[in-house]
């Protein structure tokens, strides 16, 4: 069977991002996975899996894995190994770099592998001997044991290692650069050192779970010890909690604290009394890191330290330090140590993970700023505002009636599908949206899907894999570009269900004030953990036609994130609901003739 190029493009994408052959063939719909191991020597693609791609694509596959609401038991799994792996690549590394700089003191120091079997076996038994002794047992173990790991660092790692000192480090930064990495490290040290508590706190026990996966692979790989429970108790006493930003029990702990991506943390004033609850007493220290959000977060006036300054006429004058002079790393005159590090700081200080210029080309230039080089989203110019959109982000844990792991997760509750087609190099999406059925029910966010690159018959065999785990009642088409193939197939197999969506200046000003309407009413909820949604929604700017006499929206669309997609998709579900729906509508948008 000849395949198209599409497919086999898709194929190598997936290819380079270390799936399986096998797992290649079953999302492709292929017959066979022997075309993967064809193509892949035909065309180089082996040649072409490079240890810091590898390395990259970990990470990339650990974010994807967090997005799913609900992991299956073979999803957990594949999360840890990951973890393993990047930590033994990590390993690999310093020692590699412990090689080249011919260190003296290798064939000693404690830390070191040891050279041969015999010795390795020696010291696996010694380290078995002692964890029998006591529940994850870490006596004996000095900084010594530690200096394996420091040797992976880059040096934006070890800039905020040498300032563990400060009481309130504050970390703006770049995906992809090792963050919760690092700071799994530098718990597990101190703790083990110094026998203090350590806390991390999340937007969602998913995240908050990942530390703890990479603190036991840490422990194990470097200091070979297994570490067990939940929180981990060392036998020095010092304790490492996980926990959620809305766990009921967080305000009892006291230790060190770390705030992961606080910047998309809902009510971060609440955040901050919590966190400062837990490290009340001088001794503790607070961490707070996170890629940044929006500048009309509530947590911006405490990252630019205009909150510090707010009702303190002294403070006022005072200048905080420049962007550039935070990439450095420095004390501000609120006490706090900031430190910004972007995806060039990141390259500078050894990281060679990523092909910067590949990353631009990709992304358009709103996003790789945002994700990439520490710049705020300014959305003074967007539809919707991020403190409305805030309010949406919710952990869906919570969420009773909904079980993704199952063949039927939403039982028969009735849901709509929204798709939005591919267009040039941007991405399709396909939503599945559990409508309200009383006045206070909001419309909840089940899935999400992204393709791109892929012909519209993948697509229609998608679609169809989610339409049959739910009881779908509409599915909400938009016939552009691949969207009209998709329609034909999608409206023969499911001629009740299915509406097309045809654009126009009318139809998508009609979907536009629809989700101004349901925004501003809080009636729609999704995963916290998808951001990309959030930024979808920001997107959306308010602008004029062509003869100047109308107002109309567009969408500043990313080449590869699909951002903008995801807000489409989401509306092309929701417009299902008439515009004069029972509540009231609280919106003041309309179109002016």
């Amino acid at each position: 069977m000849a395949y198209s190029k599409e497919i086999r493009d898709a194929a190598k994408s997936l290819y380079m991002r270390t799936w399986t052959p096998s797992e290649i063939a079953a999302e492709l719909s292929l017959n066979s996975d022997r075309i993967i191991y064809y193509w892949a020597d035909k065309f180089g693609w082996r040649d072409s899996l490079r240890e810091n791609s590898v390395e990259e694509s970990i990470t990339r596959r650990v974010e994807t894995l967090l997005e799913l609401p609900e992991k299956t038991d073979q999803q957990l799994k594949e999360l840890t190994k990951l973890i393993e792996h990047h930590v033994k690549l990590k390993k690999q590394r310093a020692e590699l770099e412990l090689r080249t700089h011919n260190y003296q003191e290798e064939s000693t120091s404690d830390t070191q592998a040891p050279r041969n079997k015999k010795q390795r076996s020696k010291s696996t038994s010694e380290k078995k001997s002692k964890s029998k002794s006591a529940k994850n047992d870490i006596s004996g173990l000095t900084e010594e044991n530690f200096k394996e790991w420091h040797n992976s660092l880059f040096k934006y790692q070890l800039t905020m290692r040498n300032n563990l000192h400060q009481r309130i480090r504050n970390i703006l930064k770049s995906r992809q650069i090792g963050a919760t990495y690092y700071f799994a490290g530098e718990a597990l040290e101190d703790a083990i050192l110094t026998g203090d508590n350590q806390i991390f706190l999340s937007a969602s026990r998913a995240q908050a779970e990942v530390f703890r996966s990479y603190i036991i692979a840490l422990a194990k790989e470097f200091l070979d010890i297994e570490l067990t429970g939940n929180p981990i108790v060392l036998s020095n006493g010092a304790e490492l909690r996980f926990l959620s930003t809305n766990s009921k029990t967080a305000q009892s702990y006291h230790g060190h604290v770390y705030i992961d991506e606080y910047f998309w943390i809902p009510k971060f004033d609440e955040l901050n009394k919590l966190a400062s609850a837990m490290a009340t007493h001088k001794k503790w220290r607070k961490t707070y890191f996170s890629t940044p959000s929006s500048k009309v977060h509530a947590a911006y006036p405490f990252w630019t330290g205009d909150s510090w300054k707010k009702g303190r006429s002294s403070r006022e004058s005072l200048e905080f330090p420049t962007f550039k002079q935070m990439q450095q790393g420095i004390v501000c005159p609120d006490k706090q140590w900031r430190y910004i590090v972007t995806i060039e700081d990141a390259a500078k200080g050894g990281c060679n993970l990523f092909d910067i210029d590949e990353l631009r080309d990709e992304y358009s230039k709103i996003d790789f700023d945002n994700l990439f080089m520490c710049i705020f989203v300014d959305d003074s110019h967007s539809v919707f505002k991020f403190t409305d959109l805030e309010k949406c982000m919710i952990d869906i844990s919570r969420w009773r009636d909904f079980k993704p792991n199952t063949t039927s997760p939403f039982g028969r509750r009735e849901v709509w599908l929204g798709y939005d087609p591919s267009r040039t190099r941007d991405n399709a999406c396909l939503v599945a949206v559990a409508p309200p059925i009383v006045a206070p029910e909001q419309f909840r966010v089940l899935e999400k899907h992204y393709w791109k690159g892929l012909n519209f018959q993948h697509h229609v065999a998608k679609i169809e894999e989610v339409y049959n785990r739910y009881n779908v009642s509409y599915i909400g088409v938009d016939t552009t570009g691949i969207g009209g193939g998709v329609w034909d197939l999608i409206h023969a197999k499911y001629p009740r269900e299915a509406v097309a969506i045809h654009y126009s200046n009318e139809n998508k000003n009609r979907l536009v004030l629809k989700m101004i309407d349901v925004i501003e009413s809080g009636r729609l909820a999704f995963d916290a953990e998808h951001k990309d949604i959030a930024m979808a929604f920001m997107a959306i700017k308010r602008t004029s036609t062509n003869s100047g006499n109308m107002m109309t929206f567009k969408a500043e669309r990313s080449e590869t994130t699909g951002h903008a997609d995801a807000f489409w998709a989401i509306s092309h579900a929701i417009i299902n609901e008439p515009l004069d729906h029972q509540q009231q509508r609280k919106s003041t948008w309309q179109t002016c003739a």
